[in-house]
């Protein structure tokens, strides 16, 4: 099982496919970095030697951006957001979409689960 990035790739994979459990690696990304490394694409990742392996690697610490570094860099950028008070930082700090959908209705992942309107207690009337 190669290991790149901090992140054990899946053996039985396709290294294209496989280059995409890294955190800031989508299909696009993971075919680039596999042509600047001179690697096949449709070779599996058991099969990856470890000459390829450490190409793959060097391609990626030149590129940049992947794993904990991006994590880190999404999060402080939210963490701007909120902190300046802007539109996108307040939707962000109340757990609503940041892009303008709607939410009336829909928004269920952002939002959570559903709160069901509980019948409050009625008063005892006075005789």
């Amino acid at each position: 099982m190669a290991r790149i990035a901090g992140v054990d790739l899946p053996s039985g994979k396709r290294a294209d496919i496989g280059l995409t459990y890294i955190y800031g690696i989508g299909r696009s990304r993971a075919r680039k970095i596999l042509e600047k490394a001179n690697v096949d694409d449709g070779i599996k990742v058991r099969d990856l030697s470890e000459d390829e392996i450490l190409r793959i690697q060097r391609v990626i610490q030149e590129e940049g951006g992947v794993e904990g570094d991006l994590r880190k860099e999404v999060a402080m950028n939210i963490k701007r957001l909120i902190e300046t008070g802007s539109y996108r930082g307040i939707r962000h700090r109340r757990g609503l979409p940041t892009r303008g959908q709607r939410t009336h209705t829909n928004a269920r992942s952002r939002k959570g689960p559903r709160r069901q309107a509980v019948a409050g207690k009625k008063k005892a009337g006075k005789k």
